[in-house]
Order: C-alpha cells, then sequence, then structure tokens
C-alpha cells in the first residue's frame, strides 16, 4: 500500500511519525489511513500551525453518527498516540483521554444446523446474470466463512499465492489489527478449493485475487452483503434488519461457537482451547474471545456446568472489552 499525500500543517509530523512507527515494526496501514483522516479534519479546523487546543480535541474524539464503537476507539486512541509523539518534541498540543470499550447485551445469530442447509442449499443454486463467476467462487467463498471463520475482507483479500493446495492452508495477509495468520481447510474444504483452483487458477497471476468481481478486480465486501440477504430469502431466513442479523459476519460467530463446543466435547480442557481459539481467530488477546465462550456456555448448559468456575476465574463476572470482533 502507498503511502497518501498528506496536506496540512501536520504533514510533514505525521510522515516523520510513520517512518518511526514502521522502523519500530508496526503496520504502516494500521496507522497512516486515521491520520489522512486526521489530515482532512486539520485542514477543514484551519489549524495552521502545529498546536492542538482542547476544543479541537473534543471535536476529534466525538463519536460520529453510525460509527461503531471499534472504528471510534481506533480513531481516537491512534491520533491520541501521535499528539503523545508531538508532545515529547515539545509541541503545544492538548493530549486526550483514551476511549474504552463497553459491553453491550448485542447477541449474534448462531445459525442453527437446518439453518446451515437451507443457506448453503441456495448458495449452491445461486444464479448470476451478472457475473456467472459468482455461480462458481460464492459455493467456496461462503463456505470459508463459515468453516474457517474467516471475516468477510479476510476473505476477499486471499491471493492465488496465499493458496497452499498441497497442504490445504491458507494464508491470510488483510486482517483486522494486522495479524497475519494462517487457516487450515478440513478435507470438504480443502477437496473444495482445489476444484476451485482447477477451475480458475489457470485465469490468474499469482499476486490476483482469488476472487475476482465481474471488472477483474477485488470484490466489493458490499456486493457479498447484498448477495447474502438474497441468499436468505431464498432459503427462507428471516432478516430482522440491519445490524440484528443474521449478518454475513455471525458466520465467523457461528463457526467460534461450533469450534468451541467440539474442542470440549472432545476432552479438551478449557485452558487450552481457548487460546487455541483465540489465536485461530486472530484475537489480540483471550478477552476477545470472552463473548464467544459466554455465548457457548448459554447455549449448550451442561458446557457451563462444566466450566462456569474456571470461566470466572479467568474472565471475573465482567471481562475487560479491548477488544471487538
Amino acid at each position: 500500500m502507498s503511502r497518501p499525500a498528506f496536506h496540512s500543517v501536520f504533514a510533514d509530523e505525521i510522515n516523520q511519525y510513520l517512518d518511526y512507527k514502521t522502523a519500530s515494526g508496526f503496520s504502516e496501514k494500521s496507522f497512516s489511513i486515521i491520520l489522512k483522516s486526521f489530515d482532512g479534519f486539520c485542514s477543514r479546523r484551519g489549524i495552521d500551525s502545529i498546536s492542538f487546543n482542547r476544543s479541537d480535541a473534543d471535536a476529534w474524539a466525538e463519536k460520529r453518527g453510525e460509527e461503531a464503537t471499534t472504528s471510534h476507539y481506533a480513531r481516537v486512541n491512534k491520533v491520541k498516540n501521535f499528539l503523545e509523539y508531538l508532545n515529547l518534541k515539545g509541541y503545544d498540543v492538548y493530549l486526550m483521554h483514551d476511549v474504552f470499550f463497553k459491553a453491550t447485551d448485542f447477541q449474534p445469530h448462531i445459525y442453527t444446523d437446518d439453518e446451515i442447509r437451507r443457506y448453503f442449499q441456495a448458495v449452491d443454486t445461486y444464479h448470476s446474470e451478472r457475473n456467472r463467476m459468482e455461480e462458481v467462487q460464492l459455493p467456496v467463498l461462503f463456505r470459508l466463512l463459515y468453516c474457517c471463520g474467516t471475516r468477510n475482507n479476510e476473505t476477499l483479500g486471499i491471493r492465488k499465492s496465499d493458496v497452499d493446495l498441497e497442504n490445504g492452508i491458507i494464508k491470510l495477509i488483510e486482517t483486522k489489527n494486522d495479524c497475519e495468520r494462517y487457516i487450515v481447510l478440513n478435507d470438504g474444504m480443502k477437496h473444495l478449493m482445489r476444484r476451485y483452483a482447477d477451475k480458475t487458477f489457470y485465469l490468474i497471476g499469482d499476486g490476483d485475487y482469488i476472487f475476482l468481481s465481474h471488472t477483474g478486480g477485488r470484490r466489493r465486501g458490499r456486493r457479498i452483503y447484498d448477495i447474502h440477504r438474497m441468499i436468505l430469502k431464498h432459503a427462507e431466513i428471516p432478516f430482522l434488519g440491519d445490524g440484528n442479523g443474521p449478518r454475513l459476519h455471525d458466520w465467523r460467530h457461528t463457526f467460534a461457537v461450533h469450534s468451541f463446543k467440539q474442542m470440549v466435547d472432545s476432552g479438551m480442557d478449557m485452558y487450552v482451547a481457548l487460546p487455541i481459539l483465540s489465536t485461530y481467530l486472530g484475537h489480540k488477546t483471550i478477552y476477545a474471545t470472552e463473548r464467544y465462550v459466554r455465548l457457548t456456555m448459554s447455549l449448550y448448559p451442561y458446557i457451563e456446568e462444566r466450566f462456569s468456575q474456571r470461566f470466572s476465574d479467568i474472565f471475573g463476572k465482567e471481562a475487560a472489552y479491548g477488544q471487538t470482533d
């Protein structure tokens, strides 16, 4: 990813800060997008010297309309880090306070066995006049979301060079929090991916995305969401409205719940199962996986009976949310 151009009075300092962060081992992408937004914010406010007062800080920290909590958290806290950098260099800047996550009572939709069957029957019979390749792509793409627990953006970011067909391993690079990781395909997914590769990989280069749009570029997440809505309708799975699901991201939640249940049913101790699941999902800490464990225990009371005390020992009654999914 090329670095965006900055135009505010902070431009030189932003570039130096990005150089410093990348030299320290951080991903430039995780900072540059937010700092580009900050750069535009400062230009619009007419800030003409390297200073940032309380009023500026309050305006930047204000939550925007439908802005997600995770986006608000990243936007405020990463600019706070930049301001701390400026402060150390002697500039007169107001230092903002951290923004913290608050636990919510939102419950993701966990697809039932019957819903899973009907959904993928609708996927496998999907027909598109807009892009005939979708009929080949979608059975693979949607099964990756469910069978491997990948996020939509991660899945759309898979390139041909990321896929190891022989061993059934895919490297995820375009990930949330820049936590690159590997996913392992089960026998069914490995067979499906090889069939998909036989039909499509000879048409693309190693650096190309494996799920291309009809124009030959990276598929847009919004289009996949729109198809998901159509699939729900064909599968006769009621849609409760934006934010209430069943959402596309709920396949990841369903994967996590089923995986945790499968591990503990096989006799694996919670202390062992939890970090495995957390790492596989790409979470930075096990606290981000806590919601899945709670959900699994609420759906399967016998698991709660076995692990409720250990769960309390690890997380306490209320988890400190440092990350959401």
